[in-house]
C-alpha cells in the first residue's frame, strides 16, 4: 500500500526577481513499512520535499497523496488535520515543550486528539518503555541528555500510531553514540509496528540504517 505518492511537484520560491526551483518535477512512491532516507547535499531539496509530504507547505504545482487522500486539495484546516492524524515528526532540533515532563511531551497528541484519560495514560507509559525512558517520565528537557530528548520525540512522534513519521535530520545534534542508539529504536519500532520512516538527512550513521535512499540535487531525485 501507497503511504506516499507524489506526482510531479514543483515548489518555486521567488524573492525579488529571483526564482529559485527547490523542487522541481519530483515523483515519488513510497510504500508502507518503509525505512527510508533522503540524502542529499544542503539545497538539494530533501527538507522542502520532506514538508511537502507532511502537509507542512505546499508545491507550486502537481500533486501529492497522505495514507491515499490527496492533500493538495485540502485547505489549511484539512492539512492540520491529516498532519494531527497520519504523521508524526521528527526534528533536528527536539522540539519537546520546556515546561513539560517527558510524560507530558509524550501526552501532548493524544489530548489534542481527544483521547480518554485512561487510555492516554496507559499510551504514554508504554511509549515511554519502548524507548527506554519509563524512569524519565517526570523529567522536564532540561533534565535530560540530547540523546533522551530525541527518544521522547520519537514516542511523541508514535503517540497516535500514525501511518508515517517524518524525521528531518534527527541526529543532527547527538553524538556518535546517541546518534546510533536513535537510529537503534528507529529502526527497531518500525520493524515491531510497520510505520513507514522517511528521514532527510546527510549523517553517513542514518544512511546506514536505510533500507531505501533516495538521493536528490538541485530539486530532483537522481537516484
Amino acid at each position: 500500500m501507497e503511504v506516499v505518492k507524489i506526482e510531479n511537484i514543483t515548489r518555486l520560491y521567488k524573492t525579488g526577481v529571483t526564482e529559485t526551483h527547490a523542487l522541481n518535477g519530483v515523483n515519488l512512491s513510497i510504500e508502507s513499512g518503509e525505512f527510508t532516507a533522503l540524502v542529499g547535499p544542503s539545497g538539494s531539496g530533501k527538507t522542502t520535499l520532506l514538508q511537502m509530504i507532511g502537509c507542512l507547505d505546499q508545491p507550486t504545482s502537481g500533486a501529492v497523496w497522505v495514507n491515499g487522500q490527496e492533500v493538495t486539495r485540502l485547505n489549511r484546516d484539512q492539512r492540520a488535520d491529516i498532519r494531527r492524524g497520519h504523521i508524526g515528526f521528527i526534528f533536528q532540533f527536539f522540539a519537546l515543550i520546556p515546561t513539560l515532563s517527558a510524560y507530558e511531551n509524550v501526552e501532548m497528541p493524544l489530548l489534542l486528539n481527544g483521547q480518554a484519560p485512561a487510555a492516554r495514560r496507559a499510551r504514554v507509559l508504554e511509549l515511554l518503555e519502548s524507548v527506554g525512558l519509563a524512569d524519565r517520565a517526570q523529567n522536564r528537557p532540561d533534565q535530560m541528555s540530547g540523546g533522551q530528548q530525541q527518544r521522547v520525540a520519537i514516542a511523541r512522534a508514535l503517540a497516535t500510531n500514525p501511518a508515517l513519521i517524518l524525521a528531518d535530520e534527527p541526529t543532527a545534534n547527538l553524538d556518535t553514540a546517541n546518534g546510533e542508539q536513535v537510529m537503534e529504536i528507529m529502526t527497531r519500532l518500525n520493524q515491531q509496528t510497520g510505520v513507514t520512516f522517511v528521514f532527510a538527512t546527510h549523517d553517513p550513521r542514518v544512511i546506514k540504517y536505510a533500507r531505501r535512499v533516495i538521493t536528490l540535487r538541485d530539486g530532483q531525485i537522481v537516484l
